[in-house]
């Protein structure tokens, strides 16, 4: 019994929100559960840390159920991203210019052991665009569903977004 609560508790302390400044907007019951709470479809938001005037919205699957209930669920990995220009764009710090090694913006336990979803963001100079990828891995088989969104660098009003600088 106790080596039961003690992995109820990892599991409750491992399943944590998308960032500490993500925002629940809302969320739709996609089945009902007679036990535990419903499955459902979790929409929230998130200001990019490093980036002044980019939000990024996301949805994703939230397992319910007895499993889901405690924490020992594991999310599907099917995860939608739309990002905008929320405000004057401002960089608050330098991203990589590296096609290879993006920015990982955010991150979040997806099971209790192994699964993580990533959001990374990559800069396309040819374009002058920020753009944001979600895709999810596993330690022994990842998933190749994904979802991609872009914010071209434009002008709020009077102000003009600065150059970024890159690592």
């Amino acid at each position: 019994m106790n080596r039961t609560l003690s992995a109820i508790a990892l599991a409750s302390a491992v399943a944590f929100p998308l960032a500490a400044s993500a925002r629940e907007i809302g969320e739709v019951d996609t089945v009902y559960k007679l036990v535990g709470p419903n499955h459902k479809i979790k929409i929230e938001a998130f200001e990019d840390p490093n980036i002044h005037g980019v939000t990024c919205f996301v949805s994703r699957p939230v397992s319910g159920g007895i499993s889901g209930a405690i924490g020992l669920a594991e999310d599907p990995s099917d995860v939608s991203i739309a990002c905008r220009q929320t405000g004057a764009i401002e960089f608050s710090s330098a991203i990589s210019g590296n096609p290879q090694k993006p920015d990982e913006v955010f991150n979040e336990k997806r099971s209790v052991l192994f699964k993580s979803l990533h959001i990374s963001r990559f800069f396309d100079k040819a374009s002058n665009s920020l753009v944001y990828l979600t895709w999810s891995d596993k330690l022994f088989d990842g998933s190749p569903k994904n979802s991609i969104s872009a914010v071209t660098l434009m002008p709020w009003g009077t102000n003009v977004p600065n150059s970024p600088k890159f690592k």
